[in-house]
């Protein structure tokens, strides 16, 4: 049994981990069983993922993967005797349309200053599955670029205070503008560096199961940076395309009751989705779900962004 493993089963026997709490903890896992040891926070409720960051925005080596259907029909995922290297034709179709729509929207560059702060406003909703009670939150984020002041977030509406980060930490995904140009934006080196955190040049084709799942998770953490430099967003759209075991999910509504298509992740990330516009493919939010703290209770949640803007100081706005 691995780390991986004894993650699963952590909860025997005692309240659920919450989703996001589950996924940090394994990517934390997955990083420090991958790279040189680092100083890694402890994890926190927020989704920013404390890892190392040495090494990461090293290059990878370009690896060539076809992208084939075995036995699945358009819109599912590949049956359990099909190869483990499949992808699903209809999710690749959203992602490059994402990318396609993202390249020809593109909006010229803003630059954050490392001694800045990346401000964002997302609207969230959250739906209690038995009762269908439905809540909404406005929260917002001042994000230190180089982590050397504190930041201040909310979640659900509680305000949180993130300390500065001690020497040789970091954060996924960066926010220095340095950093994130290092990443490439050939997707097929993009997901092998920040899945290897750069110390691996494997090819998708090669990947475990674990590594899958952490590359869907990681991209779709990278796609929640408001800013990111020219290309790299549509490389992580096409990026996802190249994971095998991504599929569609119809009829999905984002907090803004726009109805799209989900990408998902389902053998790990259970009713964890990236949403997209039916049509244009244009990018529309994210969703997800949560347990209570008791694990009585399971939320649908519902978020997007609506603003955001590089700004000089903690709860200054663009």
């Amino acid at each position: 049994m691995n780390e991986l493993d004894e993650l699963r089963g952590w909860d025997a026997g005692a309240p659920p981990l919450d989703d996001d709490t589950r996924h940090r903890a394994r990517v934390r896992l997955f990083a420090a069983m991958n790279g040189p040891a680092a100083a890694v926070r402890p994890v926190r409720r927020r989704p920013v993922l404390r890892i190392a960051l040495a090494g990461l925005v090293a290059a990878a080596v370009a690896a060539t993967v076809v992208v084939t259907v075995d036995g699945a029909k358009d819109g599912q995922q590949a049956g359990p005797g099909s190869s483990p290297s499949v992808a699903n034709v209809a999710a690749a179709k959203v992602l490059h349309g994402a990318a396609a729509w993202e390249r020809e929207h593109e909006k010229q560059t803003v630059v954050p200053r490392d001694d800045e702060f990346i401000y964002s406003k997302r609207i969230i909703t959250e739906t209690e599955r038995k009762t269908g009670e439905v809540k909404s939150y406005t929260d917002e984020m001042w994000d230190s670029v180089d982590g050397s002041k504190r930041s201040l977030s909310m979640e659900l509406g509680r305000v949180m205070w993130e300390e500065p980060l001690g020497k040789g930490g970091g954060v996924w995904p960066p926010r220095r503008w340095d950093e994130l140009k290092k990443l490439p934006t050939d997707p097929e080196k993009l997901v092998p560096a920040i899945v290897s955190m750069g110390t691996s040049d494997k090819p998708i084709s090669a990947f475990t199961e674990d590594e899958r799942s952490e590359a869907y998770f990681l991209l779709g953490e990278l796609l929640k940076s408001p800013t990111l430099p020219e290309g790299l967003r549509a490389a992580a759209y096409e990026g996802l395309a190249l994971v095998p075991g991504v599929k569609t999910v119809e009829g999905v509504e984002d907090s803004a009751g726009r109805t799209g298509v989900g990408i998902a992740y389902p053998d790990q990330y259970k009713g964890r989705y990236l949403i997209f516009d039916a049509t244009s493919h244009e990018f529309l939010g994210f969703r997800d779900e949560r347990i209570s703290r008791d694990g009585k209770k399971r939320y649908v949640q519902l978020s997007h962004t609506v603003e955001w803007g590089v700004v000089d100081k903690v709860r200054q706005r663009p």
